[in-house]
């Protein structure tokens, strides 16, 4: 097989699978892993994927799943991001200032903290978690203003920013678009949403990240931290054994 051949195969599989895996693809082409490593290479050279950890995944461009509009993610994989939400309640106790970023996995978790009656102050700049703790509860609750982002449906840029500057969260959780392992790169489509992530981590002492295992199989556009910056990665289910091997290098804790 040529190597055009092979390289469109696996744009093919991409397509498919939404992922490969570099093991596969050898046993699959009957080449060595460096040859399939040298083919993703290539093809992440002219943007038809992303390399990611032990293989690759669509690039952004291509992606079917690829929007940084929070409304339209709202009901997608709701059991999963309920699941999060009951995990991560569980580490907030009575007393606790925390940040939820702008997040639908952090909308869950606002309503497992009024489900639990958590005494907790909660600081947020996304509009839907404001009406979450507005419709009920007893939990106090601070909305950070700013300009208005319509695809996070939340305040973002300096503004916010400045008004996050005098704060010191107990805890602060993350939602993330992509976590790469391989590059220790965590990820995320908008900048502006970086900048509020980097600050509320930088002004906590824990910090999670709240995701679904595939997500270490994506990367976006805007680096925001990396693992080692990370207390803790709080996932639906248990991620592969090559991710746990990473997260445990990084000092990173692993909540399933």
């Amino acid at each position: 097989m040529f190597v055009e051949e092979r390289q469109q195969k696996i744009l093919e599989l991409l397509h498919e699978n939404q992922k490969v895996k570099v093991k596969e693809l050898s046993q699959m082409f009957k080449v060595t892993e460096d040859c399939i490593r040298k083919d993703l290479a290539s093809m992440e050279g002219r943007h038809l994927l992303k390399r990611a950890y032990g293989g690759a995944v669509l690039a952004e461009s291509q992606h079917p799943g690829h929007t940084n509009a929070v409304s339209s993610r709202k009901e997608k994989n709701l059991k999963e991001k309920q699941r999060i939400a009951k995990k991560a309640v569980k580490l907030i106790k009575d007393g606790d200032v925390v940040f939820l970023d702008t997040s639908t996995t952090n909308l869950e978790l606002a309503r497992e903290i009024i489900r639990t009656k958590r005494q907790v102050t909660v600081v947020s700049c996304m509009l839907d978690i404001a009406n979450v703790f507005a419709a009920g509860g007893s939990t106090g609750f601070i909305l950070l203003g700013g300009e208005f982002n319509r695809s996070q449906i939340g305040f973002l840029g300096n503004l916010t920013l400045s008004m996050m500057e005098n704060f010191r969260f107990d805890l602060c959780f993350m939602g993330v678009v992509g976590a790469d392992v391989m590059e220790n790169a965590i990820t995320t489509y908008v900048p502006e949403d970086g900048a509020m992530k980097q600050s509320a981590i930088s002004k906590s002492r824990r910090s999670y990240l709240m995701m679904e295992t595939k997500k270490f199989d994506f990367q976006a556009n805007y680096v925001f931290a990396d693992f080692t910056q990370i207390d803790g990665v709080i996932c639906e289910t248990e991620p592969s054994e090559q991710v746990r091997a990473a997260l445990k290098e990084f000092g990173t804790e692993i909540i399933v």
